[in-house]
Order: structure tokens, then sequence, then C-alpha cells
């Protein structure tokens, strides 16, 4: 019991609840053509591409240096922060070069919600990524 009221009291002095889950691990993107290494980077969290079904170059990275770098390894969840039942950061697209505003939530402990918006959050879209047993699930 005592425990229970310290945590408590930990929560309410660091700013309110924490987040009940972690997002940390493999998932597939929905059409499970790619899996993407979610992990914790700096306070926050980042993810990379572990896996594709369709490999290449960042032909798109608006860095010239980058552009000749492998598509896999690449980082696409940038400072996904802590906010309220969620994270919040940007999405680097790889198709496009672009990097845009982003969040992620937790549907379930083997579903991801990721989305992304442009134009200032006019236009937003997103996926569910589910949890893979291994990086090459797909």
């Amino acid at each position: 019991m005592k425990k229970t009221w310290y945590l408590a009291g930990l929560a309410a002095l660091f700013g309110g609840t924490a987040l009940a889950a972690d997002p940390t691990g493999n998932r597939l993107v929905n059409d499970r053509t790619a899996s993407i290494r979610v992990a914790p980077c700096g306070g926050a969290y980042c993810g990379t591409i572990a896996w594709t079904s369709q490999p290449g170059l960042d032909e798109n990275n608006p860095d010239p240096s980058k552009r000749n770098h492998p598509i896999v390894g690449t980082q696409i969840l940038l400072a996904m922060k802590p906010a309220g039942d969620r994270w919040e950061g940007q999405i680097y697209n790889v198709k496009d070069g672009r990097t845009y505003t982003s969040n992620m939530s937790l549907k379930s402990a083997d579903v991801l919600r990721v989305e992304g918006c442009a134009f200032g959050g006019w236009f937003c879209g997103g996926q569910n990524w589910t949890r893979a047993k291994d990086a090459r699930q797909g």
C-alpha cells in the first residue's frame, strides 16, 4: 500500500501520469514492406528502418551527402517526446525526402498508430504498425 502512494506521489511530482505502455520494438508498416525499430534516443523515441522489401538509397534526402546512404538504417521517426497519452515529433518520408509533423500512440501493446501531417496540420494521414517478431518479418 505504501509503495502505491509513493509511486503516485512521484508521478504527480514529475508532471502527472506516465504513459502506460512502451512503444519500443520492431514494428511492421501497414503493407508489411518494412520494419521500423523504435527505441529510446536522448529522452525521446526514434524509429529506424531495420528492414525493407524495397532496398535502395535515400536518393531524395535534402542533404546531398546522404543521398548515397542505404534506406536501411535511415532514421524516420525523429525525437518523439511524451505529450499526454501519445508522443509527438517528426517523421521523415524517404519517398519524397520531406519531414513532417508527427505523433504516435499505442492502440494496444502490439499496435502503434503513427500519423504525419503536412501544411501546418491541414492534411494528416496515418498507419497502424504492428509488432514484429524480428526485424525481417514481412
